[in-house]
């Protein structure tokens, strides 16, 4: 198998039934809220196993329901510490694929891998889709240098607006005739997109091969806008991130964060690194495989903020750090900005 088929591609049965299970926190509901921002039309409605549960604004259906209303399958919109299937889901999960659904998780913990699922899959003939499950044969890097185009998303943390910003900027990018793809690197990503590499789930020695695999030689004006994964500075996940910069050899980065949050999601004894800390650490790794790596912005998300107030924030931070500033969701003069400098090619 060459390299170029290494990257996952899916045929998920649309529309989708989301599972909230009983998440209260809407930064381990990544999947969900991605789906239902960047493709509403697969999405029937919502299910949780617990009223404390976070609500996306859909319709809330049982699986019979969703299956009526037309919903082929349902996928497990949320994601814990260690991504484990809990056992307080177990009986949303068998109803689901009674009522006719079949099951789509990005969890480590593998539907397939889960006895109970197992039997009732075989039982009512559905089908458990595993997102989260490389290709064998994926190669270690070589450091070449492709052809093409890169620009990477990074991030002060975990959870705060990798996937949106580079789905914002490839969208920007063809709206301006740009040749242009997002690469998924993650579940929602590969979901929303079709294709991609789950790269956290890629074994450690292969992480940068699997980046240069999910973005392969391109033409000159090409570009790849990869999602980025974790943080440098994240004491659980650097090393997916360290991966991902060095085999996307990215001639762009920009970089994410959240105003406000002060500490790694889920690990208060952590605080975060600066904006500063964060360009330019990712600038002298990177520079290992691109010498000519640059920083093309800061996309804030400031889905907490007014109107008012985050405007102000781009203009104070674009003098502040240098770079344009601004919120890929918010758009406006400021994305734009952001848009020119990543492809202006200036140092």
């Amino acid at each position: 198998m060459s390299s170029a088929n290494l990257s996952i591609r899916l045929d998920l049965p649309q529309p989708y039934l989301l599972f909230l299970g009983d998440t209260v926190d809407a930064g381990y509901a990544k999947t969900a809220f991605g789906l239902r921002d960047w493709a509403p039309e697969l999405c029937i409605g919502e299910l949780a196993c617990s009223a404390d549960a976070i609500s996306l604004g859909l319709p809330k259906l049982s699986p019979a329901e969703a299956r009526a209303r037309g919903a082929r399958s349902m996928i497990i919109g949320v994601a814990n510490i260690g991504g484990r299937i809990l056992d307080s889901w177990m009986p949303s999960l068998l109803d689901a694929l009674a009522a006719g659904l079949d099951l789509v998780a990005g969890m480590h913990t593998r539907l397939a891998d889960t006895p109970e699922l197992v039997e009732a899959a075989k039982h009512h003939q559905r089908r458990l889709i595993d997102v989260r499950t490389p290709l064998a044969g994926i190669p270690t890097a070589t450091g070449r240098k492709r052809s093409g185009k890169r620009l990477l998303a990074v991030g002060t943390d975990c959870a705060l607006g990798k996937k949106y910003t580079a789905l914002s900027i490839a969208r920007a990018f063809k709206q301006r005739g740009v040749d242009a793809d997002f690469r998924a690197t993650g579940q929602t990503g590969i979901m929303i997109a079709g294709s991609g590499m789950p790269m956290d789930a890629v074994i450690s020695d292969f992480e940068a091969g699997a980046a240069e695999v999910l973005s392969p030689d391109a033409a000159p004006g090409h570009w790849d806008v990869i999602e980025g994964q974790g943080s440098l500075f994240h004491p659980a996940y650097a090393a997916v991130s360290l991966g991902l910069l060095h085999g996307s050899q990215p001639d762009v980065i920009v970089v994410c964060h959240e105003p406000g949050r002060t500490h790694v999601l889920g690990l208060d004894g952590y605080p975060l690194p600066s904006i500063e800390e964060t360009i330019d650490l990712n600038l002298r790794l990177g520079r290992r495989t691109n010498p000519n790596i640059r920083c093309g912005g800061v996309s804030l998300n400031t889905s907490k903020m007014p109107e008012d107030a985050a405007r102000q924030l781009f203009a104070a931070e674009s003098k502040r750090l240098g770079v344009p500033v601004a919120d890929p969701i918010r758009g406006g003069a400021e994305f734009e900005r952001l848009i020119d400098h990543c492809l202006s090619g200036e140092r």
